[in-house]
């Protein structure tokens, strides 16, 4: 049975991006990540991912914190935020570049979508990179982004065991391409930025949802060539709307936390949000719901198969 980590320290983290209130979906992460580190009786950091700057909404940022804590949720240290970290990105592409990894790419999405139409590849598919530009800029393309070359062959393969999911493999060369770490419009790429800090902090477990879980090969590569640790893997289910889709700003989802008091915040948000983590928890009280919420974490993750 999957039972707690015994290595130390643990260092776990909340990242969320500054685009809008906290909803049932981010919660929902940040219960998780929380919970972890509580249960591994580890360090809890909280980072603000607001390299998206055309995404990001004034005041939000704030909003984050303040219903955080209203949830009980109290963060160890101060606070970070990605756009106080700019240097710490320069150096690691200045590493990459130095290691010749970076190439300058021209492709538009649309012609990224027609190579892979043209190779037989479905509509609907993932668009994996073709490599167009890896050996040069065609006469008068000009630069868009700056690609990371992925390895060929068996070095593509990337496997890992995640706590919740078990075990992924992704070949990186035919399934993703060679990915971008800076994008045309000068803002940094989020696989880059969020390796950067994981390695700054020394996060050495990774609590986060289900969506990106295929995101985590590439971060394990840029690990790699960058010289840092891989951290341990846990991907919860994501919260889904009515449709289907992932709960998230962009398909609708509310701010669970509007100013309300603490018992209508534990009835609406946090009793529901641990229902969906599979945790019993039963209690009129934020203080005891906490009590209760850590050692029931404990207990779904000895419920979870052996993940080696």
């Amino acid at each position: 049975m999957n039972s707690l980590l015994s290595s130390s320290p643990y260092i776990g983290r909340f990242a969320p991006s500054p685009s809008g209130p906290l909803h049932m979906g981010s919660l929902v992460a940040a219960m998780a990540s929380y919970l972890d580190a509580k249960a591994h009786r580890g360090t809890w950091l909280l980072r603000i991912e607001d390299l998206d700057y055309d995404r990001n909404v004034e005041g939000a940022d704030a909003g984050i914190l303040a219903s955080l804590q209203r949830c009980g949720m109290h963060w160890d240290g101060e606070a970070t935020w990605q756009s106080r970290r700019l240097p710490l990105y320069e150096a690691a592409l200045k590493q990459l570049q130095d290691d010749a990894l970076v190439y300058a790419c021209g492709c538009s999405r649309k012609e990224i979508q027609d190579s892979n139409l043209q190779a037989g590849a479905p509509k609907n598919g993932a668009a994996v990179y073709p490599g167009t530009c890896r050996h040069g800029l065609a006469p008068g393309k000009a630069a868009r982004a700056l690609r990371l070359r992925v390895p060929q062959g068996a070095d593509a393969v990337y496997a890992f065991a995640d706590r919740w999911a078990g075990p992924q493999r992704q070949d990186l060369a035919s399934e993703v391409g060679d990915f971008i770490v800076l994008r045309g419009d000068g803002y940094w790429a989020y696989q880059l930025a969020v390796v950067v800090d994981d390695g700054a902090q020394g996060i050495t477990q990774v609590v986060r949802g289900a969506d990106l879980l295929d995101s985590t090969p590439r971060q394990l590569y840029l690990q790699d060539v960058l010289g840092l640790p891989h951290p341990g893997f846990l991907h919860v289910p994501v919260v889904t709307n009515d449709s289907g889709e992932k709960l998230s700003k962009q398909t609708g989802a509310l701010a669970f936390d509007t100013g309300t008091q603490a018992s209508e915040l534990l009835t609406s948000a946090l009793l529901p949000a641990a229902r969906f983590l599979g945790l019993d928890v039963r209690t009129g009280n934020v203080e005891d719901f906490w009590r209760q919420a850590i050692p029931a974490w404990a207990q779904r993750l000895a419920q979870l198969p052996e993940r080696t």
